[in-house]
């Protein structure tokens, strides 16, 4: 994995406050937020930085384990446990034995060290210490098709990952290239150290005429002139019935209709929905008979005078 700068993705010094990082990250997640910059993938994959960042340098513990081991902080505790282990099997020999070659691990790079304890293929110091140090399995990563419809409603899947058959429950309002975690439906711990996770991905594919955006649903409704310009009733589908929507006269191309709570069902917030935005198009008559062309050209007279 690549090492990530966490300060420099937050635009802040080493030395920043906890202030100075909620502050700098309050900020950022404003400026780069989905709803604000719908289909915009280069801010959605900054968004997810900016999170990550915050949420590393935002916990003291894990801020200091960050500065200390950087990409590898996270395995920091498994690092000191086989550290102490070490130099207390360093101690038995020199009660015991004359001891003249400890390949001290204190002097060796961090990374040589992770790289021996999960799947390095150096001997020594890994190969013996496996036998009496758990580890945690290693995480796994999944990705899942769900159509638009599949994502408005909570509902359960069944899948088969790795030989076994996996049954979840997908929440409704999920969004795309959303991940959720399956405790320990990852790789097997060693030495009786607990399994990893696994992480599904979820693309969403829209199979319907509504545009998403966060929660909100956006779709084009088509009116005629003659609605535009007198005002009437039309039928409009939303996701899950039909809405009744009156037009106002002198209704505009392109006005914009909101209502409220007809959009997408809000990520585990039960009976919450976002809202549903219409923009009214007006259709122009075509195939005009000799009557109303009489009848508009009338129109556009007493229109000039």
């Amino acid at each position: 994995m690549d090492f990530i700068d966490y300060y420099q993705t937050l635009g802040i010094a080493k030395n920043a406050t906890q202030d100075e990082i909620k502050k700098a990250y309050r900020k950022l997640a404003r400026k780069y937020h989905p709803d604000l910059n719908p289909n915009d993938k280069d801010s959605e994959q900054k968004f997810k930085q900016i999170n990550e960042a915050n949420e590393v340098l935002s916990n003291p513990e894990n801020r200091k384990k960050y500065d200390q081991y950087g990409k590898d902080w996270q395995h920091a505790e498994a690092y000191e446990q086989a550290k102490a282990n070490q130099q207390q099997q360093q101690r038995n020999y020199q009660n015991n034995y004359t001891y003249s070659n400890t390949g001290d691990f204190g002097n060796e790079d961090y990374s040589d060290f992770f790289e021996q304890m999960f799947g390095g293929s150096r001997g020594g110091f890994g190969r013996s210490n496996n036998r009496q140090t758990k580890f945690r399995g290693e995480d796994f990563h999944a990705t899942m098709q769900i159509s638009l419809r599949e994502a408005y409603t909570t509902h359960k899947k069944t899948f088969n990952f790795n030989g076994k058959d996996i049954r979840i429950t997908i929440p409704a309002g999920i969004a795309d290239h959303q991940k959720i975690k399956l405790k320990a439906y990852g790789g097997a711990g060693v030495n009786g150290g607990p399994n990893g996770d696994l992480y599904i991905e979820f693309n969403i594919i829209n199979d319907t005429d509504f545009n998403r955006v966060g929660n909100d649903l956006h779709k084009t409704v088509n009116i005629d002139l003659y609605t535009a310009i007198l005002g009437g009733d039309v039928t409009v589908t939303s996701f899950d019935s039909k809405v009744k929507l009156t037009i106002k006269p002198e209704t505009e191309n392109d006005t914009k209709v909101r209502l409220k709570g007809k959009g997408f069902p809000i990520y585990k917030k039960d009976n919450q929905f976002g809202d549903l935005i219409l923009t009214i198009k007006v259709m122009m008559p075509k195939n005009l008979s000799e009557k109303e062309k009489e009848l508009f050209t009338e129109l556009s007279k007493m229109n000039s005078k």
